[in-house]
């Protein structure tokens, strides 16, 4: 947060669904509005990307909301950068429909692996861990498989105790 603090956003605009609760942490330590989109490249029943970002929900900037962003610094945030194309995609909604000062993506975690998406010069980029190329389950997600809170923690202490005990 120290870096993002530094860059200064005016506002964010969390992808949802899973950078709804990444961004909303980081309000705490910005002190910024958040605004929502939903854009989806997974799609759900089949498990599988699609060909291209469908935008099911974008800010109307004749709201009102369209001053939080036309001339100011905007943060984008999402859960994961796996192939970049949603993050890709919301850069240049932004860019072509509501004019920011400047934009920066944020990610929890940045999946080290090509990327079929390319961010425009320009973009400033934060991803809080590099990863592996492997399927990530948030704790918001434990229970699209199966499991309770509690078991999703309890599977991360374990894969968690597994890496230390390889490390050693």
């Amino acid at each position: 947060s120290e870096q993002l603090l530094a860059w200064k956003p005016d506002v964010m605009v969390a992808i949802g669904g899973g950078g709804f609760i990444p961004a909303r942490m980081l309000r705490t330590e910005l002190k910024v509005p958040i605004l929502a989109v939903s854009l989806e490249l997974y799609d759900d029943e089949t498990k599988t990307a699609r060909m291209k970002v469908v935008k099911k929900q974008w800010f109307d900037e004749t709201s009102g909301v369209g001053k939080l962003v036309r001339g100011k610094r905007v943060l984008i945030v999402d859960e994961v950068d796996d192939t970049r194309a949603t993050l890709e995609y919301c850069v240049r909604e932004l860019q072509e429909t509501n004019a920011p000062a400047a934009i920066a993506v944020a990610v929890v975690h940045n999946k080290l692996k090509p990327k079929k998406g390319v961010l425009p010069e320009g973009v400033d980029y934060f991803a809080g861990e590099d990863v592996e190329n492997l399927w990530n389950c948030y704790p918001w997600d434990a229970a699209a498989y199966g499991n309770s809170i509690f078991k999703h923690e309890e599977l991360a202490r374990q894969c968690e105790s597994g890496v230390e005990a390889a490390a050693q």
